[in-house]
């Protein structure tokens, strides 16, 4: 039986898409499937694909033509190349198009983007065009297949992506993290995501200026970077908010477990890493009710509306003063992930499909 050899393709490459990738490549290796990771070259710094056994092939976010021959060369020869989010779908369609026998091309949605004008209409025709190019398109969330079926899709299928969980050991309430974070005597509250609009972090800043009523003051850490960064800072400092931005950190598994409470204030999302890893630890989380949020956590998180300062505010302000019910979501949290696939399971789906496709051919 001849062995199969997929190839991988990461855009730009979010904490979720590139972890995905990452166990994925490690789960397909050691299923004795041969793996190609094409993807800029810092990501492999960060998530090292190459100790997951792939192959790695450095290819620059850009799609310009050298870029594209670079990703095609890496393809030739692959039986399915699986691109994960629309910036790598755009490369990998222009890479496979004239193929004489291409491979397959599997693309996953991991979420989705709001913009509005001309460049709403480019992403609209993009996602048209990707999505019709894909054998199999793979959504995160049950909005995002919809959003491929009317997009064209041949195959549009769930396939809810679960972020592996931290293998560090974590400690909840770890008086050291806390005495880290300056939270030792006061409630902690953490933020965690790249610092852009679509964050929401306005909203929470917001939030922030409510909070500074209550008595301790609660502690807002925010762990990530982005473009933004400079202008929240400024905010923080000219309407003096008890926030601290940590920058992006390895360790954001042992700050959460030290929180009182995990917050999410996305526009729109699929399958959080911030929701998943909350949850599993047992960290009450407020989110917005956006995209697959909902769908995600179930009855385990306090749901607020998107861009709703006063209720935001107020799930938190509760929270800390309930203990029984930061209690009852913690053990909720718990119960809650346990439904979600394993790592295992969603190697295995994918997997099942590349198979699937490789029959076809």
């Amino acid at each position: 039986m001849t062995q199969l050899r997929t190839v991988q393709v990461l855009g730009g490459g979010s904490a979720g898409s590139s972890a995905h990738v990452r166990s994925l490549a490690s789960g397909l290796v050691a299923r004795g499937v041969r793996v190609t990771v094409c993807a800029p070259a810092e990501l492999d710094r960060a998530y090292d694909f190459i100790g997951a056994g792939a192959h790695f092939v450095p290819v620059p976010r850009r799609n310009d033509p050298a870029t594209v021959a670079t990703l095609r060369n890496a393809c030739i020869g692959a039986d399915v190349v699986h691109a994960h989010g629309l910036h790598a779908s755009v490369r990998a369609m222009l890479a496979l198009s004239g193929g004489v026998r291409a491979p397959s091309l599997v693309t996953t949605w991991h979420t989705r983007s709001h913009v509005d004008g001309a460049r709403g209409g480019l992403l609209r025709l993009l996602e048209r065009r990707t999505a019709r190019a894909a054998a199999v398109v793979l959504g995160t969330s049950s909005e995002l297949v919809d959003r491929a079926r009317r997009r064209g899709a041949r195959d549009a299928r769930l396939a809810p992506v679960t972020v592996p969980a931290s293998r560090a050991p974590v400690c909840l309430h770890d008086g050291k993290a806390r005495a880290e974070l300056g939270a030792v005597d006061r409630p902690l509250l953490m933020a965690v995501g790249a610092l852009v609009p679509e964050r929401g972090y306005g909203m929470l800043l917001d939030a922030a200026r409510v909070w500074r009523d209550l008595d301790p003051q609660p502690l807002l850490v925010i762990a990530g970077e982005g473009r933004e960064r400079a202008a929240i800072q400024r905010r923080i400092e000219a309407e003096e908010l008890a926030v601290r931005l940590i920058g992006s950190r390895d360790d954001v598994a042992e700050l959460l477990a030290a929180a009182d409470v995990a917050v999410l204030t996305s526009r729109w999302e699929a399958r959080s890493p911030l929701a998943q890893e909350a949850l599993r630890l047992g960290v009450p989380l407020v989110a917005t009710a956006v995209g697959g949020v909902p769908e995600l956590v179930g009855d385990a998180a306090e749901l607020v509306p998107w861009g709703d300062t006063a209720a935001l505010a107020e799930a938190v302000r509760g929270l800390l003063a309930d203990v029984d019910r930061r209690m009852d979501l913690a053990a909720a949290g718990r119960v809650q992930a346990g439904t979600w696939p394993t790592e295992d399971e969603t190697i295995a789906h994918v997997l099942s499909v590349y198979d699937e496709l490789s029959d076809r051919r």
